[in-house]
């Protein structure tokens, strides 16, 4: 006598993987991407840099190796004002600015595992 095959399915969904979410709430940018993360499963691990600003230390390990230039938000008053874009700051300069004014730092932030996505990139965020 042969035995049936059976799959087993279960309805529950696995747990989305956990992500550290850096934002300001009142940013569109942010609101998208966070619509687009918890769409695809992710949790969410908020902090909100208006409430809890980075630290210079925290911003220099969250950058690490990468060109710091790509942290700063290019519409932030204080990035025109300075007009970072043809004078971009040294990276000891941009990292105190940004834990002064977190509008410099370019949102979201999104960090897993080592990985770190910053703005909306549907690309970078879904490979998490």
């Amino acid at each position: 006598m042969r035995k049936s095959a059976r799959k087993t399915t279960t309805s529950a969904k696995k747990p989305g993987k956990s992500v550290q979410f850096l934002h300001k709430p009142s940013c569109p940018t942010c609101q998208k991407a966070r619509r687009f993360m918890e769409k695809h499963g992710f949790h969410l691990n908020f902090r909100d840099l208006t409430k809890k600003r980075l630290s210079a230390a925290e911003l220099e390990k969250l950058i690490g190796k990468r060109d710091h230039t790509d942290f700063l938000n290019a519409r932030s008053e204080v990035y025109r004002e300075k007009n970072m874009k043809d004078n971009p700051p040294s990276r000891g300069e941009a990292i105190h600015t940004m834990a002064r004014d977190p509008n410099l730092i370019r949102r979201p932030v999104i960090v897993a595992g080592g990985r770190v996505v910053i703005g909306y990139d549907e690309n970078g965020m879904i490979r998490f």
